[in-house]
């Protein structure tokens, strides 16, 4: 098992190297200060091959940060998955583990490759391993993102490499040390693992889509087009959330991220499904304040992941493993 987790590439960084009620977000000094990066709720037992995460929907931005930033507290929100770990948050009582960051998505995107970077954004050369050609860095939407939704420019000034590279070891690093574990974790007692990787998403068009107008569905759900998870279980997805009456897409506008892409291996036992609500559903996207359709929304995906984990038994335990023998 411990292969099929250590060739997966970019879970190391390159050799030798509460109240979310409120529009204005809690605060901290920098990176240093997120003690811990994240939270994890863990079943007392688990009995389910999940992992679910929410890598967006931390709202502690550092005071440095936003005194960095052209933009108020509350525009740099804009990129939150807000309050998406309490919709998931029936999860440990299930049997299985939520991952969620403290940091924001604005200030280090855990849903992207390590060093997937914008050279226009800093004073001095990136080293070699950084990605720079990525469409995410093209879209500003890299590892340290330059803009936030609407495409408003995040920074004052450029910043250095040595910022951003304390970021990525001190949130992103052991953020992805704790998701492999806890996958690697429940490969070993289940024979398969499964990872959900949980987001939100603005009720129109973002900066990546077409038409910005569009309206978008209940929920889109992304298996790279079938290759990060077993069929059957996306259909299984899909026909859960459109019996208990959302309206459901799959990979467009989004097919899943990095998150997705990486973790999700097949043939290994390792899967990866990514789910996309629709902010309209419960919250208000202007002032970024809980509505009360949150409350139905997070019953109805604890009976999501109950039905799911329950089917997923069928198909993805395998001989041998600690849950089945």
């Amino acid at each position: 098992m411990d292969r099929d987790f250590d060739d997966l590439p970019g879970n190391r960084p390159p050799e030798g190297l509460e109240d979310g009620q409120d529009a204005v977000p809690h605060t901290a000094g920098d990176a240093a200060e997120f003690d811990p990066p994240f939270g994890l709720a863990r079943p007392a037992r688990q009995l389910m091959p999940f992992v679910f995460c929410s890598p967006h929907s931390g709202r502690v931005y550092p005071d440095a940060f936003i005194q960095a930033s052209k933009l108020d507290p509350l525009m740099l929100r804009r990129s939150e998955d807000s309050f998406v770990e309490e919709i998931f948050a029936g999860a440990a009582a299930l049997g299985a583990p939520l991952l969620h960051a403290h940091f924001p998505r604005a200030y280090l995107d855990v849903n992207r490759e390590p060093y997937e970077l914008d050279p226009a954004m800093f004073t001095d050369p990136l080293p070699p391993h950084v990605n720079s050609r990525s469409l995410r860095v093209a879209g500003g939407l890299g590892t340290v993102a330059r803009i936030v939704t609407e495409q408003a420019e995040i920074y004052r000034r450029p910043l250095t490499y040595a910022e951003v590279d304390r970021r990525i070891r001190l949130l992103y690093m052991p953020f992805h040390e704790a998701l492999r574990a806890l996958l690697q974790e429940t490969h070993r007692i289940f024979g398969s693992a499964v990872l959900i990787d949980c987001h939100s998403m603005p009720s129109v068009g973002g900066p990546l889509d077409g038409d910005k107008g569009t309206s978008r569905p209940d929920i889109v759900l992304g298996d790279r087009y079938g290759t990060a998870c077993a069929p059957d279980l996306t259909d299984k997805a899909e026909e859960i959330l459109t019996r208990l009456g959302y309206t459901v897409m799959r990979n467009n506008p989004y097919a899943g991220g990095f998150n997705t892409e990486h973790y999700g291996r097949p043939a290994r036992g390792l899967h990866a499904l990514q789910i996309e609500i629709n902010r309209a559903l419960y919250m208000d996207e202007v002032r970024l304040r809980r509505l009360r359709g949150l409350k139905r929304l997070s019953a109805d995906m604890t009976v999501f992941m109950r039905e799911l984990g329950a089917a997923a038994a069928d198909f993805l335990l395998t001989p041998g493993s600690e849950a089945a023998s």
